[in-house]
């Protein structure tokens, strides 16, 4: 233990030099006290029966020992004859009787032992012994002029005052300045947190060797450096959780971080009896609002626009209510779009006014379908030397928010075709997670920005991230999850170790967001937007793709018959193809006979056109050869 540090960390909070003195003497009473105590409890009827037993056993003993030596040694006198039976038969007895004393007095001691005299008797003998002998000596070795130089006894008069002095200090309880704006519960805490507390009843608690400094009120609770001295670390300290909670009687729902301190030899404990939001209303929205405020510091924390993004949290920790913030923002400028696919309906109803919407299969595959050819379009307009396209009304930036990504992982998997046909491939759901994929890869330079959200961040198979996706995200936010493995999967495998907790949050609104190395593991009260707030929003141009793509005419090998055909001649004409189906049939009737070029010839998206294909295959108004081609069926014939 560092008495120094004790002593200098506790006279800035005590009130006196004896208050101050009090840590270093606690040791040495809490030794005493427990010796005594342990002694008292040894001290009961049947040791002190057993004592009283032992003791007449030895007297006896020792009696018998004296008689039978006496007879032994007058046995020697009466015949010189050492073979004589008077002198074998004292021997013998001598003999017994000696064992006998010898085992008298280990039973003695042993009884002694199981009932031994009080401490405070104990004390007295020893300085008795050291008084009495001392003083004789000096008064027969003193002068005739120093008869009364006794230096020894005044040397044991000073050593039992120090021993009474000492037990009185470190019994004392120091009365501790403390900071008047605190409630009843950190004034209690604060109290612990003192050396004058801590360093007497650390020991009890297995944690003999650790000195904090006064605890220090902040706007997020109290705070407190601990050194370590001996074989601690910040590691085995952190281990220690427990028994430092059980130390400072704090509740078992307050919540204590541990962390690593300035140095190696020191450690933070830190109390979040309160709030740095404490008091700041969080709830609607403006344009440039901060998304929360940091409950240590007290800052704002603004989470900018085109920054790719996680947001995790387990059902009822506050989810869509703190990204509906963000989406708003999002969708505010003339240069922002927003598109909002939700596979659960609920929240894309909100934003139906303000944003482009999809619920169901076939309207998440035709968005993802024209976000990747709009990001294709977009990337050729990167200029060189820039890394992203410049917005602008006729560019805006697209964030793309998947609210839950758990159900468009399982929309693509169950519904997507497995089967080695292009084709057959291009019509099921499965190419819809591709889409995603390549958007989380390439689509920042195009200023396509993904918000991924779920409620479960694993990446086994029923898990809410993909792994590619999720390699590709910079900014991961997390409100309370279920367990710790989650926290690792949101903020990395060093989550556990450097404070990432997100699975000890509070519910609801209680964030962590993690945006570089050198952001902090502290918690963020985060903006409560309501679904009555968010349809209250003025109405925002939604983003659709136009087709840009010129139709191209097909090249053929031999001339065309002048004279119209059978399939010709029931081909519609151009005036009558008001519908998309209309479209598709009459671009295969020209001609096409792949998706892809009725693709380039209407300039419908590919997932438009893979759906009225297989309704028009269905109907029989198309038909596929051998090969895969796409020809007019025998009854549109």
């Amino acid at each position: 233990m560092d008495w120094k540090q004790a002593w200098s960390t506790t006279t800035t909070t005590t009130n006196t030099a004896l208050d101050a003195l009090a840590p270093m003497c606690a040791p040495f009473a809490a030794r005493w006290d427990r010796e005594a105590e342990r002694r008292a409890q040894l001290r009961t009827p049947e040791n002190l029966k057993a004592l009283m037993a032992a003791q007449r056993e030895h007297n006896s003993a020792r009696s018998t020992a004296a008689m039978a030596r006496n007879q032994r040694s007058a046995a020697r006198k009466a015949s010189n004859n050492p073979l004589s039976a008077t002198r074998r038969a004292a021997r013998t007895a001598h003999n017994a009787a000696r064992q006998h004393h010898s085992q008298a007095r280990a039973g003695l001691k042993a009884a002694r032992k199981n009932h031994p005299a009080t401490l405070r008797t104990l004390a007295v003998q020893a300085h008795a012994a050291h008084t009495v002998p001392s003083s004789l000596a000096t008064w027969l070795m003193s002068e005739a002029g120093h008869t009364l130089t006794l230096w020894p006894a005044s040397v044991s008069a000073g050593l039992i005052g120090l021993h009474a002095a000492g037990l009185w200090l470190g019994r004392r309880q120091p009365s501790v300045r403390l900071d008047d704006g605190m409630t009843a519960e950190e004034r209690r805490l604060a109290l612990r947190l003192d050396p004058s507390f801590w360093v007497q009843n650390a020991d009890a608690r297995g944690l003999s060797g650790t000195v904090p400094t006064p605890a220090k009120l902040t706007p997020a609770g109290l705070v407190s450096h601990v050194r370590l001295d001996g074989r601690w670390t910040p590691k085995t300290f952190r281990a220690k959780a427990d028994e430092v909670r059980a130390l400072l009687g704090a509740r078992t729902d307050l919540r204590m971080e541990i962390t690593s301190g300035s140095h190696g030899d020191r450690a933070t404990i830190t109390l979040r009896t309160r709030s740095a939001a404490d008091g700041i209303d969080l709830t609607g929205w403006e344009p440039g609002a901060p998304w929360g405020i940091d409950t240590v510091t007290g800052e704002l924390v603004m989470v900018p626009l085109g920054r790719r993004m996680l947001v995790a949290g387990t059902s009822g920790s506050g989810k869509s209510w703190s990204t509906r913030a963000l989406l708003a923002e999002g969708s505010e400028a003339a240069d922002h779009r927003l598109v909002v696919i939700d596979p659960k309906r609920v929240e894309a109803m909100n934003w139906q006014h303000r944003a482009r919407t999809a619920i169901t299969p076939d309207e998440v595959l035709d968005v993802s379908d024209e976000l990747v050819e709009e990001m294709h379009d977009r990337l050729q307009l990167v200029p060189r030397g820039r890394d992203v396209i410049e917005i602008s009304p006729e560019h805006p930036r697209i964030t793309v928010f998947v609210d839950e990504g758990a159900e468009v992982i399982s929309m693509s998997r169950t519904r997507g075709k497995s089967s080695g046909d292009e084709d057959t491939d291009a019509v099921g759901y499965g190419r819809i997670m591709e889409n995603f994929r390549t958007l989380a890869r390439m689509a920042r330079a195009a200023e396509i920005i993904l918000i991924w959200a779920t409620q479960k961040p694993t990446m086994d198979r029923n898990g809410g991230i993909d792994p590619q996706i999720s390699a590709q995200i910079t900014y991961r936010a997390a409100l309370a999850l279920s367990t710790s493995g989650e926290s690792r999967v949101v903020f990395g495998e060093d989550a556990t170790e450097k404070g990432w907790h997100a699975h000890e949050l509070p519910m609801p609104g209680v964030a962590m967001l993690r945006s570089g190395p050198k952001a902090k593991p502290h918690p963020i009260s985060t903006r409560a937007f309501s679904p009555a707030d968010v349809i209250a929003l003025p109405e925002r141009p939604i983003w659709k793709r136009e087709s840009s793509r010129p139709t191209r005419s097909t090249l053929h090998l031999v001339k065309q018959p002048t004279t119209p055909t059978d399939s010709t001649a029931s081909a519609p004409t151009p005036a009558a193809a008001e519908t998309n189906r209309d479209r598709v049939l009459r671009a295969v009737h020209d001609g096409a006979r792949t998706l892809r070029d009725i693709t380039d010839r209407t300039g419908i998206n590919k997932g438009t056109v893979s759906r009225e294909v297989k309704a028009l295959t269905g109907s029989g108004a198309l038909r596929k050869t051998d090969d895969g081609m796409l020809q007019p069926g025998r009854e549109a014939a």
